[in-house]
């Protein structure tokens, strides 16, 4: 039995795998078990003590692949962690967006989020180790990848200011069309059972609780193009690939009910994440350019984070009158 946790899967110890999946489920079980047993509204507070608190574990297992796999690795993994959390950020906004468009009470929004935090790490771990398969056949493929970033980072440049309409979204009319849906939320439930208008019988009816989470994961989808490419340009090692994303969305879901009283304060954080993507798959072209096997670990994360800092400086400084005039208002 020991023997087996020693042999290597997907280029690392089976008992690595283990572990990371064992402090993923401990980590679900405390939150819907323990922590939000009973539902209740988060608040700022909160939130920000829960994403501190995921943020700390994400950067020890960090220092975790460091010590274990090595500086390099260490380095790859914080990069990729960083980018992860930065992109999802932008996933957050669209979140704030659908739990508008269907009124989803504060109380029960984090059922929403626990939920979907279970389909993203199944989705992902279904990209990852499909992107990892095709590259490790076609190394070539990490340059259609690099062409996608730049190319992504420049429409983001271009149509920033471009707003989504849910209420145009297609798959809200093809659950309505196919599907016994309700208009009015019916406490936690996803799915309720009511009398049929036209017949009277008993059916199933979705809720606008579970239409939210629905676009919530297509939404994960969505922003996962984007964000598999970007940490495969980084590394092609699926542990770290799989577990930075993994423990940065975590701690985003976590962070969601602060960010999404601020959403307003994090416009020019965009403009960041553009050049990020740009900044990520132009390197892999550089370094061919100076005959490099790859930019130096060390280079990228010190880049990443000087372009994630200053989006996020920039957006503060230029928001302060609104800051200052909500606090008045509150005062």
């Amino acid at each position: 039995m020991f023997e087996v946790l020693l042999l290597s899967w997907l280029g690392t110890p089976v008992w690595m795998w283990l572990a990371f999946l064992g402090i993923v489920l401990a980590l679900l079980v405390l939150d819907l078990g323990v922590l939000h047993r009973k539902h209740h509204e988060i608040g700022v507070r909160e939130s920000l003590v829960m994403s501190a608190f995921y943020i700390t574990l994400g950067v020890a297992f960090g220092g975790f692949v460091w010590w274990y796999l090595g500086s390099e690795a260490g380095m790859n993994y914080l990069t990729g962690f960083a980018v992860e959390k930065a992109l999802a950020m932008d996933n957050v906004f669209v979140i704030a967006m659908i739990f508008s468009f269907f009124a989803v009470p504060r109380l029960y929004q984090h059922r929403v989020l626990f939920w979907g935090i279970l389909g993203v790490i199944v989705l992902r771990a279904l990209m990852i180790g499909f992107g990892a398969a095709v590259i490790s056949q076609f190394s070539w493929v990490l340059y259609l990848f690099a062409a996608f970033l730049i190319g992504t980072g420049v429409k983001m440049l271009v149509f920033s200011d471009t707003e989504y309409d849910i209420a145009k979204n297609p798959v809200i009319g093809f659950m309505r069309r196919h599907f016994n849906v309700t208009d009015e939320h019916h406490g936690e439930h996803f799915f309720v059972k009511k009398p049929h208008p036209a017949t009277g019988k008993l059916v199933w009816f979705m809720t606008p609780l579970f239409m939210a989470l629905v676009l919530v994961e297509i939404a994960d989808v969505i922003f996962a193009v984007d964000s598999v490419p970007a940490i495969f340009a980084i590394t092609t090692n699926p542990f770290i690939v799989y577990t930075s994303n993994i423990f940065a969305i975590l701690g985003l879901r976590a962070l969601y009910f602060a960010l999404a009283a601020m959403v307003h304060r994090f416009h020019y954080l965009k403009y960041a994440l553009a050049f990020v993507l740009i900044f990520i798959g132009s390197k892999i072209f550089v370094a061919d350019m100076l005959g490099l096997a790859k930019i130096p670990a060390p280079i990228s994360l010190s880049v990443t984070f000087a372009i994630l800092a200053a989006g996020v400086g920039w957006s503060l400084w230029k928001t302060r009158d609104e800051a200052g005039k909500a606090k008045h208002v509150a005062g």
